[in-house]
């Protein structure tokens, strides 16, 4: 194989694209796949524990379950990727929400009500990238100051009884209803074309600026894939998955948060794969001074990473009060342990500069299978806690000895 071949991963033929990336997993560079082939043992594993683990109900059950997760995941995703932390991106998501079911309840309109959350999230991005790129503060330490603090703020708005009520049926049909059957189709119909014109897309630009582009074939196979996996899922979606025999309690269809996550993933991806900004937060997260010589804008960049990643763990505050019904003082403590542990068992690097919003969303999938699986076989929450941090641990070393192979340095710029 050429040189040129392995200089951005465009160029060559079909057969030197395969090589090219076999090459790179043996360089270590595996990506997502881990994370992939964990899915499929891990549900052949429930399944052969479980007998409900493959039934319908639980079919659906796991893309509401990972919902959550996976949109906390896609918002630290991008402080990870230019190597900070955000610890307070939980409490921040349950601060806003406490406020948004207040005011909620005291007479607001709830979409105001809810613009307001978003703008305390846009606030404390804004201050915590502040001071970690105009101040110098460790972004842990900043977080943690906001991780320790907010949910003393929860509680003063929440008052003695520590928990609201969410009484805003818009919001709770997010994570509770389903999409009626045809919904599904006009779904993955819409996945489908924007991923055909945004593969065409790529290609038209790269040839209009004299770049070479991968064969065609793999966009023909990265949609005819999505075509069959999404039918699949629709299919199966679609049937009746209710345990109730009393007629007119049937439960078919997409469930409604599906389409809200896959478009505000897309929206991110788009973000972080296909326009300026996007290039500027990677080559800031592989080198912050080479970024800065080439004339980024280091610190801008840092605080809108920090402001995106508080918009997008508010959505994720949004399903998971749509989901459990209320808001509570500990809302957001735990789950940015777990959302952490999601993208880097996805392959986002903790070291920053390599990752994708897809991969992340991925590891949320491994993440929820075992918390899923664990509790349909009895485990106790125990047994989930030693699970989920070991699966992170192997996750953790194999991205190092990965950026060790590839010649990478794991020292802190």
């Amino acid at each position: 194989m050429s040189e040129l071949t392995l200089k951005t991963g465009q160029e060559g033929t079909t057969a030197e694209q395969f090589k090219a990336y076999f090459s790179r997993l043996r360089a270590g560079d595996m990506g997502a796949l881990p994370a992939v082939g964990a899915l499929f043992v891990l549900a052949a594993l429930f399944g052969s524990l479980s007998p409900y683990f493959l039934s319908l109900i639980n079919f659906a059950n796991l893309f509401v379950q990972a919902a959550t997760l996976m949109m906390m995941a896609a918002a630290l995703v991008f402080v990870i990727l230019i190597g900070e932390i955000d610890l307070s991106a939980g409490v921040t998501a349950g601060t806003g929400m406490a406020i948004f079911v207040k005011l909620q309840i005291g007479g607001m309109n709830w979409i105001l009500a809810l613009a307001l959350a978003f703008v305390l999230a846009l606030v404390t991005g804004w201050v915590i990238g502040t001071f970690v790129a105009r101040i110098g503060v460790p972004s842990f330490v900043v977080s943690l100051a906001f991780y320790l603090a907010f949910p003393g703020v929860m509680l003063w708005i929440l008052g003695d009884g520590g928990v609201l009520r969410l009484e805003v049926p818009e919001v709770s049909a997010i994570m509770n209803k389903n999409l009626p059957t045809w919904g599904g189709w006009v779904l993955l119909a819409v996945c489908v074309a924007v991923t055909t014109l945004m593969g065409l897309w790529d290609r038209a630009r790269r040839t209009k600026a004299n770049l070479p582009s991968r064969p065609i074939t793999f966009l023909i196979i990265k949609v005819a894939g999505l075509i069959v996996l999404g039918s699949i899922t629709v299919a199966l979606l679609n049937m009746n998955r209710s345990q109730s025999v009393i007629p007119g309690n049937e439960i078919y269809g997409v469930p409604l948060v599906i389409p809200f996550a896959v478009t505000i993933l897309f929206i991110a991806t788009f973000t972080l794969d296909r326009t300026r900004y996007g290039r500027h937060l990677f080559a800031v997260g592989g080198n912050p001074e080479a970024a800065r010589r080439a004339g980024i804008k280091v610190a801008r960049i840092r605080i809108t990473a920090f402001m995106i990643c508080s918009v997008l763990a508010m959505i994720s505050g949004v399903f998971n009060v749509s989901r459990i019904g209320n808001v509570e003082s500990a809302a957001g403590k735990s789950i940015v342990l777990s959302a952490v542990a999601a993208a880097v068992v996805g392959g986002v690097s903790l070291f920053g500069g390599r990752g994708r919003l897809a991969h992340a969303a991925i590891g949320a999938f491994v993440i929820a299978i075992i918390d899923n699986g664990l509790g349909l076989i009895g485990m106790s929450a125990g047994v989930n806690f030693i699970v989920t941090g070991s699966v992170l641990l192997i996750a953790a070393t194999i991205d190092a000895l990965a950026r060790k192979r590839s010649g990478g340095s794991i020292a802190r710029v």
